[in-house]
């Protein structure tokens, strides 16, 4: 099982990572794209990631605003993943 990160972690992680927040024992972002297929078009790349590293986000699309919350709920919190897939998410986004 993945190791529980600690507060922190958490803080200093999220220092390099703007636009994130946490929420409780989750990271959440939303990112808004210039379209809706724009924004689906994140979705599928975010997914390939994701399916890649065997970690995958909530996500929650409204219009042209996508919203990834992430946490490793086999873990019971945050942990090295969500933080790695945090960073890619920024990453595919721009």
């Amino acid at each position: 099982m993945t190791e529980l990160l600690s507060d922190g972690r958490i803080d200093a992680a999220l220092t390099g990572l703007p636009g994130w927040q946490r929420t409780g024992d989750s990271l959440a972002r939303t990112i808004e794209s210039p379209s809706f297929p724009a924004a689906v078009e994140l979705v599928r790349k975010v997914a390939e990631a994701a399916e890649a590293a065997n970690h995958h986000p909530d996500i929650d699309i409204r219009w042209r605003k996508v919203t990834y919350t992430l946490s490793t709920h086999s873990a019971g919190g945050l942990t090295q993943l969500d933080l790695d897939l945090a960073a890619q998410i920024d990453a595919l986004a721009g």
